[in-house]
């Protein structure tokens, strides 16, 4: 199981977060934080947690339908923003030795940055322990497999996972769900090593304003991007 990654990485964390929405530069901020680590030696960690809402008063109606995370939710069994960053990069070390993996990393990991350099003061170190991470976008490579939609959900379907992985819109789910993506991704085609820190986009709307510095971005075949205008759901990769 990913044998070519672990020759560079000592881990795979493979991550998702549930938001109030898409813009973390305003008001929007991660309402829940889940990831599965494992380590080379086949060491498995796991975190989940919900996030109180500090940005706003009271959840979209639209999030609360997509998730089922639910104003009393975050308020009876949510932690602090730093509390559960803290969790998170426990899972990570520096010095280049932890690949993350999501689904639509760009969102995810936008929303990441912006929580950690919310926290600066506290979480110091934090933000270089992110950027010596190194990235891998499921979404890029089913891209480049499969024509559109491109939701974690197609391809739970196409890898024929239906039976095996839950698919519930929470992020422990579909982190674990993630992962079998992967791995059937990769016995697929032994490429995966090949999409680190390259991240598609579609040339019709083009390249994130907000870039990762190590990530390259390249556009992706037309064929394979949606007809219609963006949502929430095509930029969040939500299902």
């Amino acid at each position: 199981m990913f044998e070519k990654l672990f020759k560079k990485y000592k881990r795979i964390i493979f991550f998702d977060t549930e938001t109030t929405g898409f813009e973390p530069e305003k008001v929007d901020q991660i309402i829940e934080l889940a990831a599965v680590s494992i380590d080379a030696d086949g060491t498995m960690q796991e975190m989940d947690e919900f996030i109180h809402l500090f940005r706003m008063p009271e959840l979209p109606k639209k999030i609360i339908e997509l998730t089922g995370i639910l104003d009393l939710t975050l308020a009876s069994n949510g932690i602090d923003e730093y509390d559960a960053l803290k969790k998170f990069v426990d899972l990570m070390q520096s010095g280049g030795e932890t690949l993350l993996v999501a689904h639509n990393a760009q969102f995810d990991l936008q929303f990441l940055a912006y929580s950690i350099y919310r926290n600066r003061e506290q979480g110091k170190g934090w933000m270089l322990v992110l950027n010596d991470c190194d990235y891998l976008d499921t979404l890029t490579v089913y891209k480049d497999r499969r024509k559109y939609p491109h939701k974690l959900e197609s391809a739970i379907v196409e890898y024929h996972l239906t039976g095996k992985v839950q698919n519930s819109h929470r992020a422990i789910d579909d982190c674990k769900a993630l992962m079998e993506v992967a791995k059937a991704m990769d016995e697929e085609r032994d490429d995966l090593d090949r999409y680190v820190n390259l991240f598609g986009f579609n040339p019709k709307y083009g390249p994130e304003k907000n870039q990762l510095k190590k990530v390259t971005y390249v556009p992706q075949d037309l064929w394979n991007c949606p007809p219609a205008k963006p949502t929430y759901e095509t930029i969040s990769g939500r299902n």
